[in-house]
């Protein structure tokens, strides 16, 4: 990069984590101004304010991966989300057109700290996955099983899916998805979260009966019977967000009691009982669309991340936000990365020493967007 020092050591971490935040402020604002346009930073919505502040683009993390991609002038990214994130953050900004545009030159993706996870995302290892269609092969003609994973995946999930013809999908377009992927074949393996698969099956008409819960840690056929998986429609695996897990129909009750008129406003990854009493369910955008866009006065109770209904509640003054649970619920991975880690990166990234760089196996990257791209056209 034409911003770019002459590379030096790799500058440690811990200097940083003791530096205040006005001088870590500081430092980040004049890599930024140094970079310029060639650098991007990403905010996931969960992220804390004192990183969502420092953000060139704010969003869900598909969004985020996309628009990134389609920067002409971007040569770096930085992500602060968590590794599945950065990941396809990876695929998209460099995938082959992209490169032949730049002449071949890669742009790295940098996650500020590695230990930004996914607790759901970790809840369908590849391997647990391999494992479960091939024993579903025993009972089921798998080619007649499209696989659709959750853009809440590790890489090789996705990739996965690219193979037999599967596909991913967002909390937004989950049915729309799974509409596309039954039109096609018989039934539907989902994954990492049963909950956002369960709620949007229910909501397109397919009874629980047709929806049995693979659970990977059971030693045979997921905890099902045959007749079960024969059965079925759309095959839940037994995964969940910890985040949404977190809220309860008490909650819901509690709030209505306490705070008459109130509505009730959940993320599709909540439990089913959630969002059986909610009055609007929809993903992050759609959470964000509709406390923009309500009348003030209003008053809502919001099921998702902490963070995320801490900045609604900031920036609509004139409504009444609540968070729906007495519990702190915040993604803890997510947590992880802050100033000192954004901080760290940004400077190794500015000298020449990039840290903490995604790069996804290029055939991991070839199949995962094939998934990706299959789902895109789905409308």
């Amino acid at each position: 990069m034409t911003t770019a020092i002459e590379p030096g050591p790799v500058l440690e971490l811990a200097p940083y984590k003791s530096m205040g935040n006005d001088e870590l402020t500081r430092r980040i604002e004049a890599v930024r101004a140094a970079m310029g346009r060639e650098l991007i930073v990403l905010g996931h919505h969960y992220q804390q304010d004192e990183v969502i502040a420092f953000a060139d683009l704010r969003g869900d993390s598909l969004q985020l991966s996309q628009m990134a991609a389609e920067s002409a002038d971007c040569r770096a990214i930085v992500f602060c989300g968590v590794h599945f994130m950065a990941e396809t953050a990876d695929i998209l900004a460099n995938r082959p057109e992209k490169l032949l545009e730049r002449g071949g030159q890669r742009i790295p993706v940098v996650l500020p700290d590695m230990a930004a996870g996914c607790s759901m995302a970790d809840m369908a290892e590849i391997s647990q996955v391999e494992a479960a269609w091939a024993e579903l092969g025993e009972v089921i003609d798998t080619e007649d099983i499209t696989p659709v994973t959750y853009i809440n995946s590790a890489a090789a999930l996705k990739a996965f899916c690219g193979r037999p013809g599967g596909i991913v999908c967002t909390s937004s377009n989950a049915e729309a998805v799974l509409k596309w992927s039954l039109a096609r074949r018989s039934r539907v393996l989902f994954f990492p979260d049963q909950h956002l698969g369960r709620n949007t099956a229910r909501a397109m008409g397919i009874p629980l009966e047709q929806m049995p819960v693979w659970d990977p840690h059971q030693d045979l056929l997921g905890g099902n019977t045959s007749e079960a998986l024969l059965a079925s429609k759309i095959l839940l695996w037994r995964g969940h967000c910890s985040v949404h897990q977190m809220f309860t129909a008490a909650h819901v009750e509690q709030f209505r009691k306490r705070y008459p008129g109130i509505k009730i406003l959940v993320h599709p990854e909540c439990p089913m009982e959630v969002v059986d009493l909610a009055d609007i369910v929809g993903s992050t955008s759609k959470i964000l669309r509709t406390v923009e866009t309500a009348p003030a006065g209003s008053k809502w109770a919001i099921g998702t991340e902490l963070h995320l209904v801490n900045r609604l509640k900031q920036e609509h003054p004139t409504q009444e936000v609540y968070f729906l649970s007495p519990v702190v619920c915040m993604c803890a991975t997510m947590y992880r990365i802050n100033l000192a880690h954004l901080c760290w990166s940004l400077e190794n990234l500015a000298q020449g020493t990039p840290v903490n760089v995604i790069e996804v196996d290029p055939e991991v990257a070839r199949w995962s967007l094939v998934a990706l791209e299959r789902m895109l056209e789905v409308k």
